[in-house]
């Protein structure tokens, strides 16, 4: 089992080229295919003895202990809609890292590792409603597989958390000076609520959203302002890493070499936070990075790239040069 993932540290550069690799799962009581990207897997273990604590989420399963560490277990079936597993200890459990916690998930089974191309995750067909727990799929050898949407999982289980900054309004007005009237920020993230929490924070600064929900997507938008000559009401796009047909990676490597959008200011925006460093942002041409989900670092990368471009500064100019820049200190 531990082999079946002990070379997700040399994975990363599969990050860049539109590609990404899933690890194909099943879950107790449903007949469906799951995806999760392996990037965000730290290890597969058989379910370990759980301890179940009164007040716990109706979704988690218990906590249990991996190595010193605390960890919340979630019966990821139940918490998609289907009965409670029972008989724990016949699951596996998947330790993953998301938006800088970790979370050990139940599951009946793992297949096998599979790599894909971005262009060949689609998103999911948008009739299908709100309440949905993917934000892609694809197809394997025939079958339908559905990637979870762990971000909207996460969210129901701690529906409490801070989505608007403490520093808002103070922050709201150190910028408002420096934005021209009808500006907006595009936001591109497949998952829904992760739209919605980013989208939240921004308007929480004045400042309007444009949303998609894929890099595809987001390109066509940026190109067509670009071809109204409208595209100084775009600040900046806030780009996901992970989404289907375009990633956020793949996306600002496009933009740089586009000659209308090259200097479109990017910040990524990404639960993956664990594999990323600057050489692989600087390859890419990004100019901020921050991870999922503070509204506080969130706002204060809006800050840094408005106050960027307010004083003249070009986005191939600050190429990741903002993002340990404290806030409100003057660019040059």
């Amino acid at each position: 089992m531990a082999g079946l993932i002990d070379s997700v540290n040399q994975r990363t550069e599969m990050v860049g080229q539109n590609r990404m690799e899933m690890l194909l799962l099943t879950l107790s009581g449903k007949k469906q295919l799951y995806g999760l990207n392996v990037f965000k897997i730290q290890e597969i273990m058989p379910c370990p003895h759980l301890t179940a604590l009164p007040k716990l989420q109706k979704y988690v399963a218990g906590l249990t202990n991996v190595r010193g560490r605390t960890v919340s277990v979630i019966d990821l079936a139940h918490a998609m809609g289907g009965p409670r597993t029972v008989n724990y200890e016949d699951q596996l459990l998947i330790l993953s890292e998301y938006n800088r916690s970790m979370q050990g998930f139940l599951v009946s089974g793992v297949e096998r590792i599979v790599d894909l191309g971005w262009n060949k995750v689609l998103p999911p067909p948008k009739k299908i409603g709100d309440n949905i727990y993917m934000t892609a799929v694809s197809e394997f050898e025939g079958r339908l597989v559905e990637i979870i949407d762990v971000e909207k999982i996460l969210s129901e289980i701690n529906p409490n958390g801070r989505e608007i900054s403490d520093e808002a309004e103070s922050l709201k007005e150190h910028i408002a000076h420096m934005i021209k009237p009808g500006s907006k920020i595009l936001v591109a993230d497949d998952s829904r609520v992760a739209l919605r929490q980013t989208s939240g924070a921004v308007n929480s600064l004045g400042i309007d959203v444009i949303q998609a929900q894929n890099g595809r997507e987001a390109f066509d938008i940026l190109r067509e302002f670009a071809d109204k000559g409208e595209l100084d009401q775009i600040i900046m796009i806030i780009s996901d890493v992970e989404m289907p047909e375009l990633d956020g990676y793949s996306l600002c490597a496009a933009l740089r070499q586009d000659v209308l959008l090259k200097e479109t200011y990017v910040c990524l925006h990404t639960s993956l936070s664990g594999v990323f460093n600057d050489s692989m942002l600087k390859r890419a041409g990004a100019n901020d990075f921050i991870p999922k989900f503070n509204p506080d670092e969130l706002t204060k990368a809006v800050v840094r790239a408005v106050e960027a471009l307010h004083n003249g500064l070009k986005p191939s100019e600050s190429i990741m040069k903002l993002a340990k820049r404290p806030t409100g200190e003057a660019t040059t």
